[in-house]
């Protein structure tokens, strides 16, 4: 590759003052990357979030960014966007590997940032990042957009209801048959599902429960070939609750999604939310039927044994940037905080030591 685009923090400018006033207007954002993250999730998002708009695109493709996105400007380096006055937010859907440096150089040319997860590789490194936005007072969030997949919504609306008594087990899973290792970086050495589908599994369990006080977790190579582990059970400790989760390539029927039981009742969820292949398939996000779950929960009575359908809310993967349109402007929270971005990371890199040490990682 011959531009920066996927530079270190180095390679970019010195800190700029951070903004004294907070813009008014449509919430102009540039999109670094244009692979399978930035073409299929962040780029229809962004552009249907009321608020916000997609002004550039940083990528070694310049066609491909023309021919789906008429009228967006594009760049050919990191430095560029970075040098541009009119950009507010820039949202890094790059590899792993380089997200904290070009975070903290997008913090440092005083811009808003949006990492896609996961946050950074470690822990250290996400500490710097939230350290830097914090001493200069600018907005960073964590892309996770399965807090609205249909079935999480469903089940955050069950709890808060109350219908299932004290919540005593969570089994979650994220399961998929992708049995070959394909040539990509999120399966490369150093990868691995743990750090790809993980911080989705984590992160819904640490926005309802918070930390959990200890994580027991087995990584492993299944499939022929596999460089990265390809498969992860974690136990979260939460005292009288216990979270199980549970990630797998290696699974062609995944029947169980979450398991939940409580004191009064289960609440039982199969198959995956449907909004990602929504968004493959070109379907515009917020067009009828979209994030309707085909697949409503069940909800067992635990006096009677008896079962009932639970359907629940649809999808709302559009309501993590309008959120962050809103918090930019002062008129709502921030959808994921550093905060619990930190906590997600504490967790993913406790899970890894216990895999490497074969004992349970106190948090």
């Amino acid at each position: 590759m011959t531009d920066d685009l996927f530079a270190s923090a180095s390679a970019t400018p010195a800190l700029n003052p951070a903004p004294a006033a907070r813009p008014t207007g449509p919430v102009r954002v540039a999109l670094i990357g244009y692979g399978f993250a930035g073409k299929t999730f962040h780029a229809p998002l962004i552009r249907a979030a009321p608020g916000m708009e997609l002004a550039l695109v940083a990528t070694s493709q310049p066609e491909v960014v023309r021919a789906d996105l008429p009228g967006v400007r594009t760049a050919a380096s990191f430095s560029e966007v970075l040098g541009d006055p009119d950009i507010e937010l820039v949202v890094l859907a790059t590899p792993d590997a380089v997200h904290a440096e070009q975070a903290m150089a997008a913090l440092g040319a005083g811009k808003a940032v949006v990492v896609d997860k996961p946050f950074t590789r470690t822990l250290e490194e996400a500490r710097a990042v939230a350290d830097l936005a914090g001493r200069r007072g600018l907005f960073l969030s964590v892309f996770q957009n399965r807090r609205w997949d249909a079935d999480f919504l469903a089940l955050k609306r069950e709890i808060a209801r109350g219908r299932l008594g004290r919540v005593v087990t969570v089994e979650s899973r994220f399961d998929r048959h992708r049995p070959v290792v394909r040539d990509r970086w999120r399966e490369a050495e150093g990868a691995g599902v743990w750090l790809d589908l993980g911080p989705h599994l984590v992160d819904q369990m640490v926005s309802l429960f918070g930390r959990p006080e200890s994580i027991t977790c087995r990584l492993e190579i299944q499939r022929d070939g596999g460089r990265s582990p390809d498969w992860a059970h974690a136990v979260l400790d939460y005292g009288a609750l216990q979270v199980v989760l549970n990630a797998s390539m290696v699974v062609a029927a995944p029947e169980v999604r979450f398991a939940v039981h409580g004191t009064t009742a289960s609440w039982l969820k199969g198959g995956l939310d449907v909004q990602e292949d929504q968004l493959k398939s070109g379907m515009a996000p917020g067009a009828p039927g979209w994030g309707v779950d085909p697949r409503p929960a069940t909800w067992v009575d635990g006096d009677t044994g008896a079962r009932s359908a639970a359907p629940g809310p649809p999808g709302d993967y559009p309501a993590y940037y309008a959120a962050v349109a809103r918090a930019l402007r002062g008129e709502g929270e921030n959808p994921v905080t550093p905060e619990q971005a930190l906590t997600v990371m504490e967790i993913l890199e406790a899970g890894g030591a216990s895999a490497r040490t074969g004992r349970t990682v106190f948090l």
